[in-house]
This record gives structure tokens, sequence and C-alpha cells, in this order.
């Protein structure tokens, strides 16, 4: 996958949510979105 550049369309994906639930980009489509994410949470490091 080639590295995302300011201004670039991101592309289709599907993450679960803090409830587990899976979440689309498409749900949220016509809206702005901000996505936040801890890379080491629940885990030792």
């Amino acid at each position: 996958m080639n590295q995302l550049q300011p201004g670039d369309a991101a592309p289709a994906f599907s993450a679960l949510d803090q409830r587990g639930s899976t979440v689309n980009l498409s749900d949220f489509k016509g809206r702005r979105v901000f996505i936040f994410f801890y890379p080491k949470a629940n885990t030792s490091g």
C-alpha cells in the first residue's frame, strides 16, 4: 500500500469500535471523520 499524502482520499476500510462492533468508513460518507487510535493500547509495550 502506498503512503497517503495530505489531501488524498482515504481507502475503504473496516475497524472495530470500542464496543467490538464493526464500523466501515463508508458508514460516514458525506461526513467528516476523525480517527484516533492508541497503537500500544492494551499491550505490555
